[in-house]
């Protein structure tokens, strides 16, 4: 890509030939380019579309580490950007792109805005998106959190445990329509009960493809094992679809040593003293020795 000097260059003539661009990839890695112009762009391995219903306004860009924020508006269709895939939540977070490109040259442009999709509504076939600069991550709080409960996630790099060691998870295939928060599978009776519970349900194939589900409860229901999410799905499961069950972690200590085997990666701090012990006192009754408080049983 040439410099952004071409561009103004360019600019500077009078007579432009510019038109503005937007790349958006979505977390799925599935990417779609929007163009102003009258006619298909192509760069960075991408065809910007024209007219793909896609426009932004009201920029506000400044300098040093405060957040630039727009908004992009654009139609619902079924090649680009649909209600279904809103509804499923699959531009949630999206990365976005904004160019300024000489259409007669492409090399020649210039990127405007770079950020992610925010906030999302549908109304009248068409989309409204609020997109957030790249310092809006500097708003979230960092740092971490002492409690007694593991602040890990089963499987991340912090846990280090591998849930695609056999018996922690089970794939499936749906045998029929089924809802989108409770459903009910014959078998995987070898599994105890509420061995999935606060686990991870993923989609694989099919509509809700790439869709994952928090397990709220997890029980043996004769022949059968009945799970329950704690928010439905955005998209329904349907007969032939594939899903897994990751198997689930409670946080606690003894559920980290006896089911994963996994202590030495705990993320918790059993041993911290509690509100109680904070606001405790002395008392003659008491033996003060000042010998540990820990009883061995965390």
């Amino acid at each position: 890509m040439m410099g952004s000097q071409e561009l103004y260059e360019h600019l500077r003539t009078g007579a432009t030939h510019v038109a503005r661009c937007w790349a958006l990839r979505r977390k799925d890695g599935v990417g779609f380019g929007f163009t102003d112009h009258d006619q298909p762009l192509t760069f960075d391995g991408l065809t910007f579309e024209a007219n793909g219903g896609l426009t932004a306004s009201n920029l506000q860009q400044s300098t040093g580490l405060s957040v630039d924020n727009t908004e992009a508006m654009g139609a619902l269709s079924s090649v680009a950007v649909t209600e279904a895939d809103i509804l499923a939540g699959r531009f949630d977070g999206a990365l976005i792109e904004s160019w300024l490109v000489n259409w007669d040259d492409v090399d020649v442009r210039v990127l405007q805005f770079s950020g992610s999709l925010g906030e999302l509504q549908r109304q009248g076939g068409a989309f409204q998106a609020e997109l957030r600069g790249l310092a809006q991550v500097l708003n979230q709080p960092k740092g971490r959190i002492y409690q007694r409960p593991c602040t890990a996630i089963l499987g991340d790099k912090k846990c280090g445990f591998d849930t695609e060691i056999p018996g922690y998870f089970a794939d499936l295939t749906v045998g029929g329509d089924m809802g989108s928060v409770d459903f009910t599978f014959p078998g995987l009776s070898e599994f105890e009960d509420r061995w999935f519970e606060r686990g991870r349900l993923i989609v694989q194939t099919g509509q809700a493809a790439g869709l994952e589900g928090l397990i709220k409860k997890d029980r043996l229901v004769g022949q059968n094992r009945v799970i329950s999410l704690w928010q439905e799905l955005r998209a329904p499961l349907q007969e032939g679809d594939e899903i897994k069950l990751i198997s689930g972690c409670d946080k606690s200590t003894g559920t980290c040593r006896l089911k994963f085997d996994n202590f030495l990666n705990y993320q918790g701090f059993p041993h911290i003293p509690g509100e109680d012990w904070l606001m405790a006192y002395p008392k003659s009754s008491d033996p003060n020795e000042g010998s540990s408080l820990f009883d061995g049983d965390a």
